[in-house]
């Protein structure tokens, strides 16, 4: 349909893919463009980023809040609605309740979309992941602290209930299609997802959950069902015409820059751990972390480094960029590609990337501009300066790989050098570079990643704020076992034995990089241009795409095509 003079709303205007389609959109002459988003700050910085490219006959304004939960609730935060029982029951009861009149003329997007009348809405909320990040396995243990007491049982019960992600969104579905009807819109398109960025259980990256990861199949199987809503959507008699765009890859990039790292409107305080107050691990012993007063607080300094702004899913360090859009894991797709594809499904022009036209053929994977422009990234950050180890958006399992490489580099510089010496060597060689470069040591402690000293007895860490790692929740009882869990999962692994691992990993990479010299096709994901060399010939440490190499060949946590000759697929 056209675009030209019609009423246009984009949820979640804010994000990556929500900007670029308003930039789009703008192209083709709408009447009136309105920026929805979560928080005022966010729709208003939309508003002034498309000003300077807004027609002077094209109205464009803003709008925002929580388009889940009632106007009254709209501009408060999930946290502020779970902490209040009055709040809680009453988006409770909203999503299971048979759609009242009530239930739905208080209805925050039932006001947004009778309000502006938009012909065309373009849907880039992550839904999702909205829906099911309220995380219902959290929510289910809190049964266990309900008590006998009736209030209290009850408390627990709508706790519970408030982090089931399917009832709210069928509330979603049944509030978005009288919505439209009232306001006579014409076309849906919904920017969606697969819940795990094109890869399958075998996602390594999990933020902290088990592999697989409940949390993340719950957020797959929202989005699916999300998906077959909408499919039922669009076989319903009458207006709108529905459709939905799915990108299979990660979405990026919406910034690059150097300075504080922020996760929301928050930062990391600065934290340290000298090495003579390292916390010992004591057989049979109880791990609390609240009566631990281990680690200070660095008073009036924040995590800051070199970072690559991905929007929605974070700020990256430029080695966590590397890995997670290394070829053969998550990869990636440019906000353009998705804006494109979604101007070309509103004007009819034919476009495969339609999940409810073709479920089988729609999912977006990576782009080959993507490709391309994935090394321009990386070369400007790197511009910028060295960059700080892992800001922790991509889970515990990268922080930790990535630190330990990076380390390992810092030390040694080049793969042969880090094979010269022993395990032993290397470990206590780690170990003495912290004790000196306590800006190292800080970074990874501050965003809950500890370090396990060579002896296996010590750990650096510090008592934050905010508890958000597995080790961190709840005592836990400090045996060998227990070490080892955390130490193979979320801490950085200095002992000995890690260190004989990570030189297994290099050893076996440099076997794959050598084995067919003189072969140079297709079959062969080889990436030479990946890894430098030194002027004497060695290979250079990249902890970014040796990360993604571990990943892919020791947790088997690649896409499919990463496989493909498998026993001769190398990355470096």
């Amino acid at each position: 349909m056209e675009i030209e003079g019609k009423n246009v709303l984009v949820l979640g205007a804010y994000g990556e893919a929500g900007i670029a389609i308003c930039r789009q959109i703008l192209r083709y002459l709408p009447a009136e463009l309105v920026l929805a988003s979560l928080t005022e700050q966010e729709a208003q910085w939309a508003l002034k980023e498309l000003t300077p490219e807004t027609p002077s006959y094209c109205k464009v304004m803003a709008s925002w809040g929580n388009v889940f939960v009632r106007w009254s609730l709209k501009d408060m935060r999930i946290a502020d609605i779970v902490a209040s029982k009055e709040h809680l029951r009453t988006v409770v009861d909203d999503n299971l309740n048979e759609l009242t009149g009530d239930i739905l003329s208080e209805s925050t997007l039932y006001r947004l979309i009778t309000e502006h009348r938009p012909e065309i809405v373009i849907d880039c909320i992550n839904t999702a992941t909205a829906l099911s990040y309220q995380n219902i396995y959290h929510a289910y243990e809190a049964r266990n602290r309900g008590g006998t007491d009736q209030t209290d049982a009850a408390a627990v019960l709508y706790q519970l209930l408030s982090a089931t992600s399917i009832p709210p969104l069928i509330r979603h579905l049944q509030i978005l299609y009288e919505s439209m009807k009232k306001a006579g819109t014409r076309l849906y398109l919904k920017i969606g997802t697969t819940g795990t960025g094109g890869m399958g259980l075998n996602i390594p990256f999990t933020h902290g959950e088990e592999n697989p990861s409940r949390l993340l199949m719950a957020k797959a199987a929202t989005a699916g069902a999300h998906t077959m809503l909408l499919y039922t959507l669009s076989k319903t008699p009458g207006w709108p015409i529905v459709k939905e765009i799915k990108p299979a890859a990660m979405i990026g990039w919406k910034d690059i820059g150097k300075g504080i790292v922020r996760r929301g409107n928050r930062t990391y305080p600065l934290y340290d751990c000298p090495l003579e107050e390292a916390y010992r691990l004591t057989e049979g012993s109880a791990f609390s972390y609240d009566q631990s007063d281990t680690g200070c607080s660095l008073e009036g300094r924040e995590l800051e480094g070199v970072y690559i702004d991905t929007g929605e899913n974070g700020v990256f360090s430029i080695d966590e960029f590397k890995a997670i859009t290394s070829l053969g894991l998550m990869e990636f797709v440019t906000p353009e590609d998705i804006a494109h594809h979604t101007i070309m499904n509103i004007i009819g022009v034919n476009s495969s990337k339609d999940v409810i036209a073709a479920i089988d053929n729609a999912v977006m994977e990576p782009t080959f501009r993507a490709g391309i422009l994935r090394r321009d990234a990386i070369e400007e950050a790197v511009r910028l300066g060295s960059g700080g180890l892992a800001y922790g958006f991509l889970g515990p399992k990268m922080s930790k790989l990535v630190t330990e490489c990076k380390l390992i580099k810092q030390s040694y510089g080049t793969v042969e050098d880090a094979l010269s010496v022993s395990p032993e060597r290397l470990a206590y060689s780690l170990e003495k570079l912290l004790e000196v470069e306590p800006d190292l040591r800080n970074a990874c402690i501050s965003i809950g990643i500890p370090v396990l000293l060579p002896d296996g007895l010590r750990l650096l860490f510090a008592r934050r704020a905010v508890k958000e790692k597995g080790w961190e929740e709840k005592p836990w009882t400090i045996s060998p076992e227990n070490i080892e869990k955390w130490a193979e999962r979320e801490w950085v692994d200095l002992r000995p034995s890690n260190m004989a691992h990570w030189q297994e990993r290099f050893q076996k990479a440099s076997e794959d990089a050598c084995r067919y010299p003189d072969k140079h096709c297709s079959r062969f994901n080889r990436g030479m241009l990946f890894w430098k060399k030194t002027e004497e010939g060695k290979t250079i440490i990249d902890a970014g795409e040796i990360t993604a190499w571990v990943f892919i060949h020791e947790f088997g946590g690649g896409r499919p095509h990463a496989y493909a000759e498998s026993k001769e697929t190398v990355y470096f």
